[in-house]
C-alpha cells in the first residue's frame, strides 16, 4: 500500500508526526485495568461520586458536576485512581519510542505507556515531556515541562530534545495533571483558536510536517477541535488509521483536513512495520 510506504518513511525521518488517542491503549492487551475510552473512564467517576443521571455517560459534564459539588481535589482523586493501576507499553508505544528521528509524538490521552517506552529508549536520542495543565490549579500557565527523568524544566530546555511529548490533556505521570472538566475544556478552548494554549516547541515543529492519526475517532466535537488546532499550519496532507464504519462528521473532517483514511486496525499496521512478530502487543518493556 502506497500510503504505508509514505508513512514509515516520514516516520523513520521524521516528518510524519505521530497522534495517538485513547484507543491506542483500549488495544493494547495487559492494560485492560485502566480505562480505555471516554466511556469508561466517567464510569470510574460517576461509581466513587454521586452525578445526575443526565451526565452519568458524559465525561466532562460529570466530572465539571464533581468539581462544582465535590472540589476540584475529588475530581484529581479520581482521575489518579482510575490510572494508577500499572500496565506494561505495548509494541506499537515501543515501535515509536525507538524511532530517534521523530521531533514530536503527540498523546491525547492519560495513561503513561508512551512515557514508560520513551524512558526505555535505546540510544543517545533525548526526550522530554509537555503536558496541559488545568486553569483551576495553575492559572496563568498553559504547560508544564518535564525533563526524562519528571523533573520540571522550562520551555527553553525543550529546544534541545530529540523529541517531545507533548500530552495537551495532561496525563497521570509524572505529575497527575488533568484536563477533563467543561470547565478545562472552556477556558483552553477559549484561547485555542489563537494557539495560545499550544506550546512554541510544538508550534515550530509541527511545521511543514505531516500527522499519522493513531487510535482516533473524529465523531466527538472536541476530538475535532483539538486535532484541528494541534494540526495547524503543519503540512497539508494527513493519514488516519480508521477501521470501520465512518460517522458524517468523521468523514467531512477528513475530507477538510485533507487526512488519508487507512482502514485497517492497530495490530495490522504493527505488523507492517516488520516488527508485529517480534514486539507482539501483549509483551511488557
Amino acid at each position: 500500500m502506497a500510503a504505508l510506504d509514505d508513512v514509515f518513511a516520514g516516520l523513520a525521518h521524521g516528518q510524519v508526526i505521530p497522534y495517538l488517542g485513547p484507543g491506542v491503549l483500549a488495544a493494547t492487551p495487559g492494560s485492560e485495568a485502566l480505562p480505555g475510552t471516554p466511556a469508561q473512564l466517567v464510569q470510574r467517576l460517576t461509581a466513587k461520586a454521586s452525578v445526575p443521571h443526565k451526565v452519568r455517560n458524559n465525561l466532562t459534564a460529570a466530572a465539571q458536576f464533581i468539581e462544582n459539588f465535590k472540589h476540584r481535589k475529588t475530581v484529581m482523586t479520581l482521575m489518579t485512581e482510575a490510572f494508577a493501576p500499572e500496565a506494561a507499553p505495548g509494541a506499537l508505544h515501543r515501535y515509536l519510542a525507538a524511532l530517534p528521528e521523530l521531533p514530536l509524538i503527540v498523546a491525547t490521552w492519560y495513561d503513561d505507556l508512551l512515557r514508560q517506552a520513551l524512558r526505555a529508549r535505546p540510544g543517545e536520542a533525548t526526550w522530554g515531556q509537555v503536558q496541559g495543565v488545568s486553569q483551576a490549579e495553575h492559572f496563568g500557565t498553559w504547560v508544564h515541562y518535564f525533563q526524562a527523568d519528571g523533573a520540571p524544566v522550562t520551555e527553553a530546555d525543550a529546544q534541545h530534545w530529540s523529541t517531545v511529548l507533548y500530552q495537551p490533556l495532561g496525563a497521570i505521570a509524572p505529575a497527575k495533571n488533568f484536563l477533563v472538566s467543561d470547565s478545562d475544556y472552556v477556558e483552553v478552548l477559549t484561547e485555542i483558536d489563537i494557539q495560545t494554549p499550544i506550546p512554541p516547541v510544538v508550534q515550530r515543529r509541527r511545521r511543514g510536517r505531516h500527522f499519522l492519526f493513531l487510535g482516533c475517532r473524529f465523531a466527538n466535537q472536541l476530538d475535532r477541535l483539538f486535532a484541528r488546532q494541534i494540526m495547524k499550519r503543519s503540512s497539508d496532507k494527513h493519514w488516519a488509521l480508521l477501521e470501520g464504519e465512518l460517522t458524517r462528521n468523521e468523514a467531512r473532517f477528513l475530507v477538510e483536513k485533507n487526512i488519508e483514511r487507512i482502514d485497517m486496525s492497530l495490530a495490522e499496521f504493527l505488523a507492517h512495520t516488520g516488527q508485529g512478530d517480534a514486539l507482539p502487543l501483549a509483551t511488557a518493556v
